[in-house]
């Protein structure tokens, strides 16, 4: 398959490696439900997390960045609540 490839990247700020550490290792079980049709790299550095997403259309990126987003969010209100944020 050639890919005509749209892509996006996302940064967020989590203040702390050990925050980003949290959020990162549990984002990172999460798997593309279509890797034919959209690829996401993430990586964890210097309290950030950094998102690069690939896809065929964009719709494909706009769904997968989406979903990501909803996940992210809930897992950072989790951490925010239970997590490292209240000792910061």
């Amino acid at each position: 398959m050639t890919w005509c490839v749209v892509q996006s990247d996302l940064e967020v700020n989590f203040g702390s490696q050990e925050n980003v550490q949290i959020i990162y290792m549990a984002l990172s079980v999460d798997k593309e439900l279509q890797p034919d049709k959209v690829k996401r790299v993430m990586s964890a550095s210097d309290g950030k997390l950094l998102v690069h997403f690939e896809a065929i259309e964009a719709r494909f990126l706009r769904a997968s960045f989406s979903a990501f987003v909803d996940v992210l969010t809930l897992a950072s209100k989790t951490v925010e609540e239970f997590g490292l944020f209240k000792k910061l």
